[in-house]
């Protein structure tokens, strides 16, 4: 943790406290899993082909909610237009901070990238993976939800972590660090 010289070894989790209107907005009836597949960083974003894959793999059980801001939009519509679901819904842009939070805690598990929505979900403590491609866990921006994974590549890369925040594009333009099974991914969150 990078403040563990300056602080106690008492973790706190960082709290949102969504209202009942935000539940009511997001209120749905069936099983569902959030994907928030952007980041502003691109060697912090899972490939969309890897996206895809994972939401082809889900159990058709769960409907499928692509959570993120209005600027995710043209890539979660290109995410959707590339599976074979009827059970994908966009909600990019279209939720606040608090709602796509609220949304989060009744989900079986959310697949996020290291980036905001992993904070949101570990803030209202919902089940969350968090794929970590050019960045590390290490760093101390890892997921604190009690239902919590962290996946990785688990290829030793010199390059890795690449940055604290990640780059706009890989510099050693191979960007193995997103090399990641997703039947690893299913396996660790319990849905394979």
């Amino acid at each position: 943790m990078l403040v563990r010289d300056i602080t106690d070894s008492l973790m706190t989790r960082p709290k949102l406290y969504p209202a009942q209107k935000d539940y009511s907005k997001v209120k749905t009836v069936s099983e569902y899993i959030c994907i928030a597949p952007a980041s502003i960083w691109y060697t912090k974003q899972f490939p969309a082909g890897k996206w895809i894959e994972l939401i082809e793999r889900l159990d058709k059980k769960f409907m499928v909610f692509l959570i993120g801001s209005k600027e995710d939009r043209l890539l979660c519509r290109e995410i959707r237009e590339k599976t074979t679901r009827n059970n994908i819904k966009i909600v990019a842009g279209d939720l606040s901070f608090l709602e796509a939070a609220a949304l989060m805690s009744n989900a079986t598990m959310s697949f996020v990238n290291d980036s905001a929505p992993l904070h949101l979900a570990s803030a209202v403590n919902a089940p969350v993976t968090g794929i970590f491609c050019s960045t590390i866990p290490e760093f101390g921006f890892g997921p604190l939800s009690d239902i919590s994974h962290v996946i990785e590549t688990d290829e030793k890369l010199p390059c890795r972590p690449c940055g604290l925040h990640g780059k706009k594009r890989c510099p050693e333009k191979h960007f193995k660090c997103a090399d990641i099974n997703i039947s690893r991914i299913l396996s660790t969150a319990g849905l394979d």
